[in-house]
């Protein structure tokens, strides 16, 4: 009886985590769907503050900016049903929503679970959330930045070769940004994967170079998985970046061995 107890109690106490972890992502899309972002300048400084403005929102004014730093020349970007242009505004909301909300729900997350793991494996959770969610960043800007633009002309291309005019649903467009940003946002997680994992014995250091060839071809094959063409060029930009990832993780956790013994071997003289 009382171990169900437990078990009820720990299931209370994951439903108002989530609870607030969905609160906190409503409030975020909810911002985002009825503010915008108005310019003000002060000083000479362009500065910009939220005010009501439900269809000219903050989601709306990001898929304006995507249209025009992505959608390639002479590509016609549309809508073919009604709401579909709202439909991609939350889309867009929720991925904000969630990065932003991440502090929250590794917070959460982390003192859920905090019972079951001792000091240094929660302060080991806490070290890495930060280095996380700037490691997604950094993956989602470098897919906006280089990958997706590169990918969007490419295949526009053969369009334009033929002579047609190209037109790009708005769903269509939103859900290809969004899963590129997301995908190069968790394949930029694979370092603090590769730490994670040797951090907890799961594996060794040697790992990670013994069985380098084998993901190498695993990396290709999920950059040929993700892509949507099947040229073989475009999956090189996820391909190629994700092996690069490997490569820096595997000789970090090599140099952070080397110290460790080193250190342990400066030390053992003043233990005698």
């Amino acid at each position: 009886m009382s171990e169900l107890q437990g078990i009820y109690a720990h299931l209370a106490e994951l439903r108002s985590r989530i609870i607030r972890i969905v609160i906190a992502l409503g409030i975020i899309i909810t911002f985002m769907l009825t503010f915008k972002l108005a310019p003000v300048v002060v000083g000479g400084i362009t500065l910009y503050y939220p005010m009501p403005e439900p269809l000219h929102n903050m989601a709306a004014q990001i898929t304006n900016y995507m249209k025009e730093t992505l959608v390639p020349q002479n590509v016609q970007l549309i809508q073919t049903a009604p709401g579909q242009a709202f439909y991609a505004q939350v889309y867009i909301a929720a991925l904000v929503g969630l990065v932003v909300s991440m502090p929250i729900i590794v917070r959460e997350l982390t003192s859920f679970i905090k019972p079951a793991l001792s000091e240094s494996e929660v302060h080991a959770v806490r070290s890495i959330a930060l280095p996380a969610i700037a490691l997604f960043v950094t993956g989602a800007i470098f897919a906006y930045l280089t990958v997706i633009p590169f990918m969007l002309d490419f295949l526009y291309q053969y369009g334009e070769s033929s002579g047609l005019v190209t037109f790009l649903n708005v769903m269509d467009f939103v859900t290809f940004v969004l899963q590129f940003l997301l995908a190069f946002g968790v394949a930029f997680q694979l370092p603090l994967i590769m730490y994670a994992a040797t951090a907890s014995g799961m594996t060794d250091v040697q790992f990670w170079r013994r069985n380098i060839r084998y993901a190498f071809v695993i990396l290709v094959i999920v950059g040929a998985i993700v892509t949507p063409d099947g040229s073989g060029v475009t999956m090189w930009f996820i391909s190629g970046p994700m092996i690069g990832l490997y490569v820096v993780g595997m000789f970090l956790l090599e140099r952070r061995e080397r110290n460790t013994r080193r250190l342990k071997s400066e030390d053992m003289p003043k233990n005698k």
